[in-house]
């Protein structure tokens, strides 16, 4: 099979670059490996999407995505007028209907396999799925997997500036909770409305949201964490629960609370610690599962609804490109001829040491579109978390909205050669 556009990985940047190469008239072939679409934001209940202050350059999948929501009533706007407020289950369902467009096919539960390449172009690819094997050959090549699994096969080059490593996260939802009654609860506890705040949704004023948090990183302070230190004395808790503690409501969602923990140690490229790790991380939950159940007013009768089928990982594999955006450049807001997204999110590293976590905010900096087409391969490009950028610059790239623009824009340049 022929197409002009073969995009690996149907995740955050993957959706967006296939959505706007097929409005372009590219004839385009979307693979991915879960059954359904939307990557971190659905399997990884990583929600909601951060809010970003960006200028209006290659936003097009993301107002569409919000209006789709709002149709399905999985999407609120939250009191700081980020629209990103979303419902992880709802929103596969929104995928498939968004992508639902001509010149667009989906491949479900498909892995790549094989890939063949000639004098630096890669000139087809092997698919394989449940059913069959398929060759597939294109014009042109995208990874969007997160991890590089295209980029691999290839022969492509990485950085390797791994000095540090952001941590991981896996997120889970409880449900049955008494959110009204919680929110009493924090707003009462914590007075501080930079961490912890309400809001009461215009489109349902029975459905109330909130977010709060609390760390062991001391540079802030946190209400909460008397309570979670409370949990370690009663020996509901370790104290690496401490590290990273942060909960959202859910768009839609009125008795559910989404957890953005528990943090764990980031050994993506040593499959035996990784597995470790990630039963680590389900006994972490079940004890921030029992510790909310007998803390927290509103969490008494909660019980454990989802657990993320894909780990939150923050940073990974990046991809040697023909250029390398650097913390300097963002920085120093560098302008670029050709950028793909222009936003000023923070520079932003989890970091699993006290007091070593990073937040730094900036102004508004730009991606060129040499940061996401290969150095090695002439026509393989990485979107998303493989990024063409060093570990600083990276970890404020690494945002859903920022994926995004990533994929739309790299699909207008496409559109146009």
């Amino acid at each position: 099979m022929k197409f002009d556009v073969v995009i690996i990985g149907g995740g955050t940047s993957g959706c967006a670059c296939a959505y706007n190469c097929a409005k372009n008239g590219l004839k385009t072939l979307l693979v991915e490996k879960n059954n359904f679409l939307g990557g971190l934001m659905t399997g990884g209940l990583v929600i909601p999407i951060m809010k970003s202050s960006v200028e209006d350059l290659n936003c097009d999948f993301y107002k569409a995505l919000i209006n789709k929501a709002k149709k399905y009533n999985m999407q609120i706007t939250y009191k700081d007028n980020n629209d990103g407020w979303l419902n992880p289950e709802g929103l596969k369902i929104v995928l498939e209907d968004l992508l639902s467009i001509e010149n667009l096919e989906i491949l479900f539960e498909t892995t790549i396999q094989k890939c063949n390449v000639e004098n630096g172009l890669i000139k087809n690819i092997q698919l394989s799925s449940n059913l069959l094997s398929i060759p597939i050959e294109a014009i042109h090549y995208i990874d969007a997997t997160g991890s590089g699994e295209l980029a691999k096969l290839s022969g492509c080059n990485f950085l390797t500036d791994d000095e540090v490593k952001q941590q991981n996260s896996l997120r889970f939802i409880l449900g049955n909770v008494n959110v009204e009654k919680f929110c009493e609860f924090i707003t009462s506890v914590d007075k501080d409305e930079n961490i912890t705040n309400t809001y009461r949704s215009d489109r349902n004023h029975n459905e109330i949201h909130f977010t709060t948090a609390s760390t062991w990183d001391t540079k802030t302070h946190w209400a909460l964490d008397k309570y979670l230190l409370e949990g370690i004395k009663k020996g509901l808790l370790k104290e690496e629960d401490r590290a990273y503690f942060q909960l959202f409501s859910i768009a839609g969602g009125i008795s559910q609370v989404a957890f953005n923990c528990p943090r764990i140690e980031n050994y993506n490229n040593d499959p035996f610690k990784y597995s470790k790790e990630l039963i680590r991380a389900k006994q972490a939950i079940w004890r921030l599962y029992n510790f909310v159940k007998s803390s927290f007013a509103g969490f008494e009768n909660s019980i454990i609804t989802n657990i993320a089928t894909q780990t939150g990982i923050r940073e990974q594999n990046r991809l040697e490109t023909q250029y390398i955006l650097t913390k300097d450049d963002i920085i120093n807001s560098k302008k670029f001829d050709n950028p793909v997204l222009k936003a000023n999110y923070a520079i932003d590293v989890h970091s699993n040491k006290k007091d070593c976590s990073i937040l730094q905010k900036i102004a508004c900096y730009e991606l060129p579109i040499e940061s996401l087409i290969s150095k090695n391969i002439h026509n393989l490009y990485g979107i998303g978390k493989i990024v063409g950028a060093d570990f600083f610059a990276h970890s404020a790239l690494r945002v859903q909205k920022s994926c995004m623009s990533m994929g739309e824009g790299l699909a207008k340049y496409l559109a146009k050669k």
